[in-house]
């Protein structure tokens, strides 16, 4: 466009693009563009933000707590020496979603329903035991061996403790673990309750961050 062409494009300034007139009541109400706002105005913005960021980080709590991460307190000693009364745990509740529950994994899971009568406690709703035996394999023992398929079965997770409760001769069905606390002559578990189903796996025991001088990767 020519330099000095009073056609380009401007902003149109509204007290002089039409005639005069007196401003209607309705129009002197409204504040001029751009004017700053009042202290109360940015004192309930801000409290709306917040608002806004906490109703958020409830939901993000919520969605994380549900279906990635969850924490756990261990209140009994049938995972000792690995994990001890008082410690906290971080279960990864995807862990199973990416690949097969491995023997030697410690889990969190539901308590089935026969374990409230065989163990004698019925406010427990959850459980960590640690997979001994996989769907298929046919489990039992000898002495303080744990047998797989009639082989004795290698166990570096922790040292050589008392096996406690025989293991009954059983094949163990399809989608059910046969899980077992580190602790195994104070443990009540798959032996005198049977296989667990692979449906009330929580999730997998990942880390422990509680007492600070416990802490890492059971």
């Amino acid at each position: 466009m020519p330099e000095g062409d009073d056609t380009a494009p401007v902003e149109a300034n509204p007290e002089v693009t039409g005639p005069k007139h007196a401003a209607s009541p309705a129009e002197s109400d409204v504040a001029p563009r751009g004017r700053q706002r009042t202290k109360s105005e940015m004192r309930t913005r801000v409290v709306i933000e917040w608002v806004a960021v906490a109703l958020g980080a409830l939901v993000l709590a919520f969605l994380v707590r549900t279906y990635v991460v969850q924490t756990f307190f261990i209140p009994s000693a049938s995972m000792e020496p690995t994990l001890q009364v008082g410690d906290r745990i971080i279960v990864s509740k995807l862990s199973y979603t990416f690949h097969a529950v491995h023997r030697g994994d410690i889990i969190v899971f539901h308590a089935p329903p026969k374990e409230s009568t065989v163990c004698a406690d019925p406010e427990v709703k959850d459980l960590v035991k640690r997979v001994i035996g996989l769907p298929g394999e046919t489990i039992s023992s000898r002495g303080n061996q744990v047998l797989i398929n009639g082989k004795p079965l290698a166990q570096p997770w922790f040292p050589a403790v008392p096996l406690g409760p025989a293991i009954p001769r059983q094949v163990i069905p399809k989608d059910q673990y046969f899980v077992m606390g580190d602790n195994r002559s104070d443990s009540c578990d798959s032996r005198m309750w049977g296989t667990l189903p692979g449906g009330n796996i929580i999730g997998h025991v990942v880390f422990r961050v509680w007492p600070l001088s416990r802490i890492g990767i059971p």
